[in-house]
């Protein structure tokens, strides 16, 4: 557990890097880390995580690549500015409804036509 209230459960079906990436974007989502707020390093989180390097420098891209946290060399990781909770909340609400359809065994297109009709139906 770090400083953050993070952690692992490595009998999850859930890979490390995805439980940490999933965490720290809900921190961020919450407002629970702010604006310019700095993450740990990647050594430090994931030695407090009891993981590999690489796996906590997997999460930090994945956050990166979400517009979440941004990477400078003498500053660090840091929560990037910008309103992203949004963003987040349905990014995660897309990762679950992809994971359900391919569970039930939908088609990609299937699945997408669903989210059409969904949307139709939303805009009235």
């Amino acid at each position: 557990m770090t400083d953050l209230g993070l952690t692992v459960d490595a009998a999850s079906g859930e890979p490390p890097y995805e439980q940490v990436r999933a965490q720290l974007a809900g921190l961020i989502g919450r407002g629970d880390l702010g604006e310019g707020d700095r993450l740990p390093t990647v050594r430090a989180l994931a030695g407090d995580l009891g993981l590999a390097v690489n796996t906590v420098a997997r999460a930090y891209k994945e956050l990166e690549a979400e517009g979440l946290v941004t990477t400078r060399r003498r500053a660090g990781t840091v929560v990037a500015s910008g309103g992203h909770a949004t963003d987040t909340a349905l990014h995660r609400s897309a990762t679950a409804y992809a994971a359900s359809a391919a569970r039930a065994g939908l088609s990609e297109s299937a699945a997408i036509d669903l989210v059409r009709a969904a949307l139709r139906q939303a805009r009235g």
